[in-house]
């Protein structure tokens, strides 16, 4: 299989969207939405309060590498990372079940825009006050006992929407 090397990926274009992690408590979580936001060419990846930064041997272990490949900066709160990528011009989702959130599969990214998603907390979820600064939230119909996924899983399902047309159109 050919695949990129470090630098290959770090020069190669990007699916124009940044995945913003808001306290995640996991490693392994974050580790595996590092390696997954790899494997589809993520812009870069924002780790936000509690959530650990690379080095660390615990995000190696899911990450695989992709720590060194994928884009990642760290900001206190996402709330900054959000304000932050909003006046650069993405448009920016929480994934979160809320009133008013636009099913995943109701929401088609629009080519040429920039977005951002935030996902949040394995238990509480994105913060309320990261929500009202967004423009929207987006929400992955369930059809279980079960009212979540785990961020990971979240962020695979997500990634993987946005970067659809960019499989369709390389398939064609």
């Amino acid at each position: 299989m050919s695949r990129l090397t470090v630098e290959d990926f770090k020069q190669a274009d990007k699916l124009p969207l940044v995945v913003v992690l808001d306290d995640v408590r996991s490693m392994y979580n974050v580790g595996s939405v590092l390696r997954t936001s790899d494997a589809f060419r993520v812009e870069a990846v924002y780790l936000c309060g509690i959530t650990a930064t690379p080095p660390s041997a615990e995000i190696h272990k899911t990450a695989l590498g992709a720590e060194d490949s994928v884009e990642w900066k760290y900001f206190a709160t996402a709330v900054e990372a959000v304000e932050s990528l909003r006046s650069s011009g993405y448009e920016v989702y929480a994934v979160e079940q809320a009133e008013g959130s636009t099913m995943l599969h109701d929401f088609t990214p629009v080519a040429g825009r920039r977005y951002a998603v935030v996902l949040g907390n394995e238990v509480k979820g994105v913060h309320q006050e990261v929500i009202d600064r967004c423009h929207g939230c987006l929400e992955i119909p369930q059809f279980g006992t079960k009212h979540s996924m785990n961020v990971s899983v979240t962020a695979g399902i997500i990634i993987y929407d946005f970067a659809l047309p960019m499989i369709l159109k390389v398939k064609k």
